[in-house]
């Protein structure tokens, strides 16, 4: 990592479900694009967050889960080091999980800005899985709550059922073609949520805990 000051501070969030045969070592080393990006030396060094009141990157051995509310300053070059990180944790997971990451943008100042100017922020889901169908149940869950939830305010949930099933059927569609088409060395991701910021309707809550 570069020695000038980083122009963004990034969260990562999320809890990936572990094979109950993980061990610290495997976690560490799936980890590893991460803590290396940090300058440290080991997963334990770089597992605290930048914010004292994040709990970091833990392991729960006996729950079989990594947490992740850990908080680095950064470039986007760390961009690289995450799908990496994802690559390796695939391998890990006992099933599909959603990572949020978000990048603010240090340099910009809503009081100072004037009201045209935008931030650099960003935010992407990433999504890690044994399967590419563990990962595509994940991105379809969260699909599914994200509309739900929109369309609630305006009718009832119990007229639904044809919006559902029909995200459903696209998903399907997906899936089928993934597997005709033989790529699933790289499960699919998506960018739940957008990216490029939420400029003009105020930036997105710094920390969400």
């Amino acid at each position: 990592m570069s020695q000038y000051d980083p122009p963004f501070e990034i969260h990562v969030h999320g809890d990936v479900p572990l094979r109950a045969d993980v061990t610290f070592a495997q976690l560490q080393d799936a980890l590893k694009p991460l803590w290396k990006y940090t300058g440290a030396k080991s997963l334990a060094d770089a597992a605290e967050s930048a914010y004292e009141e994040e709990p970091g990157i833990r392991f729960d051995a006996n729950e079989h889960l990594l947490t992740l509310c850990w908080t680095v300053q950064g470039d986007e070059d760390f961009r690289q080091a995450l799908d990496e990180m994802c690559m390796s944790l695939n391998e890990l997971a006992e099933q599909g999980a959603a990572i949020e990451v978000t990048f603010y943008d240090t340099e910009f100042d809503e009081e100072e800005e004037p009201p045209e100017a935008e931030s650099r922020d960003d935010f992407v889901m990433l999504f890690v899985g044994p399967t590419p169908a563990a990962i595509m149940q994940v991105q379809r869950d969260l699909l599914v709550e994200d509309v739900v939830h929109l369309m609630e305010r305006h009718f009832d949930a119990s007229e639904l059922g044809g919006v559902v099933a029909e995200i459903d059927r696209l998903f399907s569609a997906r899936f089928d073609a993934l597997v005709s088409s033989l790529e699933i060395g790289k499960p699919p991701r998506g960018s739940g949520g957008g990216s490029g910021g939420s400029h003009g309707g105020g930036r997105r809550p710094r920390h969400l805990h």
